[in-house]
């Protein structure tokens, strides 16, 4: 498989498995599990076409991790970014001293007026260090970086959580908690 399929297919599962699994009239249970068999079949309906060896390839090859498997590989899901209501079971845990978000130059003001917020996500989404905040933020235009004072939102009694593949998860950060770098 090359990597324009790979990426289309991927791009397709965000959609399926993050935002609108209607889309193929696929279910996901409440902690936004599918199963990978009709995950695969269903898929078909709108010609996009893999096998489970190509899925596999695709969930362990993507450079964020996106999508993960159970044990068996029975079951599949997107490891965050959902806008549909699941629980994806992460325990609050204690993050770093800061995280960074990454967003574009176009929300740097309204970033700065009103705090993170998760639009249209469960979460807001934060990155362990700037690179990856850089590279974020550079999907939506020219990138620009808030560091969060994680630490001292965590003191304040705000939950954090970590996804299966190191995504910072939150629920809003008050602009006091951050700085434009």
């Amino acid at each position: 498989m090359n990597e324009k399929d790979k990426k289309h297919i991927s791009k397709f599962l965000s959609l399926v498995l993050r935002h609108a699994p209607e889309e193929i009239h696929l279910i996901l249970d409440n902690n936004g599990w599918a199963d990978t068999a009709e995950l695969i079949e269903k898929c078909k309906t709108k010609n996009i076409y893999f096998n489970i060896e190509e899925l596999t390839e695709i969930v362990e090859t993507n450079d964020k991790k996106r999508f993960a498997f159970n044990e068996d590989k029975s079951k599949i899901r997107a490891s965050q970014g959902h806008s549909i209501d699941i629980e994806i079971g992460l325990n609050p845990i204690e993050p770093p001293t800061y995280l960074y978000h990454g967003t574009s130059i176009n929300t740097v003001d309204l970033i700065q007026e009103s705090g993170i917020q998760k639009m249209n996500r469960q979460h807001v989404h934060l990155s362990q260090d700037t690179d990856t905040a850089i590279k974020v933020g550079s999907r939506h235009g020219k990138p620009k970086v808030f560091k969060v004072n994680a630490h001292t939102m965590f003191e304040d009694g705000i939950k954090f959580f970590k996804s299966e593949n190191g995504v910072w998860l939150t629920d809003f950060v008050d602009k006091k908690y951050i700085e434009l770098i």
